[in-house]
């Protein structure tokens, strides 16, 4: 990474971490300003953007942003972030099926520290799709490799739950 996209980086984190204590339209004018410095249909422009109309509850903004940063290339962690951040959205405006099946698929992706993220979502996206058994099945085993102990048991009451044999 060159200094300036350094720069930007940390311009754009120490923006992330104001969030709480920002006028929701101030916040979003700076982002939109950090947004332009970069090339227009930049993916991580558009990631910021959409995460900012997300966050501040207008989500329907925020789902076509996240799908042209993922179509224009976002990759990597940001990548996976923002199809966590698509399928919850996607439910919140009652796409339900469509956030189960990215999520579903994410699932199959890789592995990495947002695992059980992508497993805490597709649970509230089944709870939502009335399937609430698998739901608590997939949150009981992502918990599950948490506790210092009852690990297997626990595991195999998810597994139980989802309707495959422990």
């Amino acid at each position: 990474m060159t200094t300036t996209e350094l720069e930007w980086e940390r311009r754009i984190a120490e923006l992330w971490a104001s969030f709480d204590g920002a006028a929701p339209g101030d916040f979003l004018a700076r982002v939109e300003a950090l947004s332009a410095e970069l090339p227009v249909g930049h993916p991580r422009a558009l990631f910021e953007r959409a995460s900012a109309h997300d966050s501040l509850g207008q989500e329907a903004l925020a789902a076509p942003l996240y799908r042209q940063a993922l179509a224009s290339g976002l990759s990597g962690g940001l990548r996976r972030q923002a199809v966590i951040q698509l399928a919850s959205t996607l439910r919140n405006l009652g796409e339900v099926q469509e956030s189960v099946a990215l999520l579903t698929a994410e699932r199959a992706v890789g592995s990495d520290e947002l695992d059980d993220a992508v497993s805490a979502f597709l649970a509230l996206s089944l709870v939502d799709a009335g399937r609430e058994r698998e739901a608590v099945g997939l949150a009981l085993g992502a918990l599950a490799r948490h506790l210092p102990r009852y690990n297997r048991s626990l595991s195999n009451y998810a597994k139980a739950l989802r309707g495959r044999a422990p």
